[in-house]
This record gives C-alpha cells, sequence and structure tokens, in this order.
C-alpha cells in the first residue's frame, strides 16, 4: 500500500503506520508492539524483530515516538515506548491523507 520510507523523509510506511497506532493507547515493550500491529493489521503486517527495531529507531529518531522507560523482566531488558505529540499529529495527517485518496476512489466507482 505505501512505499518504503527513505530516512530523513515524511513518508510514513505502513509498518509506521501500524507502530504509531499501536503506541496511541499508551506506552508498549517491542513484542507488544509487534504483537498489536499484527492484530490491527489483521495479520497482513508482521515485522520482524529486526525490522520491528529499525522501524522505532527511525521514528525515535525522528521525534516521532520516545523511550517511555526501561526495566528488567526475567534478567531481559525491555524497553517501553510512546508516541509523541509530533507523532500523534503525523499519524493524524496520515490518517487524513489515505482517507481522501480512498474517497477519490469511492466516488468515482459509487453508483449509489
Amino acid at each position: 500500500m505505501f512505499g518504503g520510507m527513505p530516512r530523513g523523509s515524511d513518508e510514513v510506511s505502513e509498518p509506521m503506520y501500524y507502530v504509531l497506532t499501536a503506541l496511541l493507547d499508551g506506552p508498549l515493550h517491542g513484542h507488544a508492539v509487534m504483537k498489536v500491529v499484527a492484530e490491527l493489521s489483521g495479520g497482513r503486517v508482521k515485522p520482524s524483530v529486526g525490522t520491528l527495531y529499525g522501524i522505532l529507531e527511525r521514528l525515535n529518531d525522528r521525534g516521532l515516538i520516545a523511550v517511555d522507560r526501561e526495566e528488567t523482566v526475567n534478567g531481559r531488558s525491555r524497553r517501553y515506548f510512546r508516541i509523541s505529540e509530533t507523532g500523534q499529529s503525523v499519524l493524524e495527517a496520515e490518517a487524513r491523507r489515505m482517507q481522501q485518496a480512498a474517497a477519490l476512489v469511492i466516488k468515482r466507482t459509487s453508483y449509489a
């Protein structure tokens, strides 16, 4: 649906869109983000662990998310991420853009 996102671009790839959406309900750690993204996308978007952490790093670098906290669970470090105000604005703008694009098709194909 979306192209890949070059570093430094304002574009939001489909996996990034779902990661940002997953964080709307509050901070999540990486594994939980993966689970919610798969649920939100109906199983279509299932980034590997490496891909997910690359996405989280790019979103963090762009200021769209931030590290909320870190904790150790069963001897493993767990980092929680939260969406920033900028991230929420970018996500809302992308949702509006997709809605407008969909309306163009619906208008042209609807006979109601």
